[in-house]
């Protein structure tokens, strides 16, 4: 594939290094170095490329030269992805998304902003992906869903048609959503879990088959 963008890739850790294998081997753009804000960097390099402090990055990577992926996992329920898509955004940069080449979506499906679909997601027509989205390996996405901003679908989910996954949900490995279903912001579902009704609220955990609210505890204070 050739290469006609430049990127810089915000984040130096396990997330961080995936993105600049897919980048680099499934995309047209080039990989030009990895960002992080200074107080928590700790190598100099990585991939064989430098790791600059991310207060700087318009020094070394103009805005009008190289976009930007923000590649940070689900922390803090999405919300330091999150900040960090939000402060790159507001400097000026264009926020890459990434599609594998090996993921089946569909030609009218809307997708936002530095997002990540990886390999063998089925992504069906009329979907709404929102901005800063992170789609595992291997989840199917019905028609007509729309899952919102800065969510996390890990692996093996399965949404049906007409679903809402509200704003940076995170749904956890063979998670499932019966048609016409939905969750709120800022919710947790536990690996395993079945929704078949709506679950209405906000910054819980859900749990089971049926699932369940968790009792006394909440979404925001899990570490992910």
């Amino acid at each position: 594939m050739k290469k006609n963008k430049k990127l810089v890739i915000v984040g130096a850790g396990e997330f961080a290094e995936i993105a600049y294998e897919y980048f680099t081997y499934d995309s047209c753009y080039e990989v030009a170095g990895f960002c992080v804000e200074e107080a928590y960097i700790n190598v100099d390099t990585l991939c064989g490329l430098s790791v600059a402090p991310l207060e700087n990055l318009e020094i070394s990577f103009s805005p009008s030269e190289y976009d930007v992926f923000v590649a940070i996992p689900a922390s803090d329920l999405n919300q330091t992805r999150t900040r960090l898509y939000k402060n790159i955004k507001d400097r000026g940069y264009k926020l890459a998304t990434y599609i594998s080449s090996s993921a089946f979506v569909w030609r009218n499906v809307i997708v936002g902003e530095n997002c990540f679909i990886f390999e063998n997601n089925t992504v069906q027509p009329f979907v709404e992906i929102g901005n800063n989205v992170v789609l595992w390996s291997g989840n199917h996405i019905g028609h007509r869903t729309v899952i919102k901003d800065n969510a996390f679908v890990s692996s093996h989910v399965v949404i049906s048609g007409y679903c809402v996954i509200g704003e940076s949900c995170f749904l956890g490995v063979n998670s499932t959503f019966n048609d016409g279903t939905s969750t709120a912001s800022f919710s947790i579902l536990a690996s395993g879990s079945l929704v078949n009704k709506n679950l209405d609220d906000e910054n819980t955990i859900y749990i089971g088959s049926p699932a369940k609210r968790l009792p006394n505890k909440k979404a925001l204070s899990v570490q992910l």
